[in-house]
């Protein structure tokens, strides 16, 4: 009894010196930071640039790097390299390249969810073709007019 008792007063103290009671921390709101210590030893050393200037980081931001540590730490090995491989494509592209990537992604997440799902399912059906047929096809597409693009996109909706 008197260690619970002495336990559940050193968590009240050690929150206070914090600046969180337990109250204040079951009331704060989901879009609240994410304090250095709560993060884990791993996620730590995964965001360690970001450890002297974490408590000036905006709060959203603050729980994006959160979760994305997580994710990095919760993928297997082969994940990760992928992960890797699709950065330094990505660093591999130009500014006007970026920009038409992120252009494409925001009009991708505007789409409803039956025409992401679609999409999703047609672009694993193309990485599944042999590397030599991908290629043929998109060599193929290279040469398509603008309105020849246009009609094979609207007949693979229409599929």
């Amino acid at each position: 009894m008197r260690r619970a008792l002495f336990t559940a007063i050193l968590m009240v103290a050690g929150a206070l010196v914090v600046g969180v009671t337990p109250a204040a921390r079951a009331a704060q709101p989901e879009n609240a930071g994410v304090s250095w210590q709560e993060l884990s030893r791993e996620q730590q050393k995964l965001l360690a640039t970001f450890e002297s200037r974490w408590a000036e980081l905006p709060l959203a931001r603050q729980q994006s790097l959160a979760r994305g540590a997580q994710r990095w730490l919760d993928m297997p090995p082969e994940q990760r390299q992928q992960v890797r491989e699709h950065f330094q494509r990505w660093l591999a592209l130009d500014l006007k390249q970026r920009r038409e990537m992120r252009r494409a992604f925001n009009q991708f997440k505007q789409l409803p969810a039956q025409e992401q799902e679609r999409i999703r399912e047609n672009y694993r059906r193309f990485q599944g073709l042999p590397a030599e047929e991908r290629k043929q096809l998109r060599e193929q597409f290279r040469q398509l007019t603008p309105e020849q693009r246009q009609q094979l996109r609207d007949r693979l909706r229409s599929q």
